[in-house]
């Protein structure tokens, strides 16, 4: 339960740096797009945050895979 605990808090601090630097690049970011969901789409929004949100997003449920590997 001890190691749970302390990979969550790990995770939880490394990809709240990475969003924070995320923010710090893209201040002068002037490329804007949008994002199409099946139903409505969302305002512009620079590119570099579409492509680093969804990096972050990715790391965050890719902590949450637990690997059971047993060697018999």
């Amino acid at each position: 339960m001890n190691f749970l605990i302390k990979k969550l808090f790990t995770v939880s601090i490394f990809n709240s740096c990475l969003f924070l630097l995320l923010f710090v690049g893209i201040q002068n970011s002037s490329n804007k797009s949008k994002v199409d969901f099946l139903i409505n789409e969302t305002i512009e929004l620079p590119i570099s945050f579409i492509v680093g949100s969804s990096f972050i997003l990715g790391s965050i449920i890719g902590s949450f895979k637990i690997f059971n590997i047993h060697n018999e």
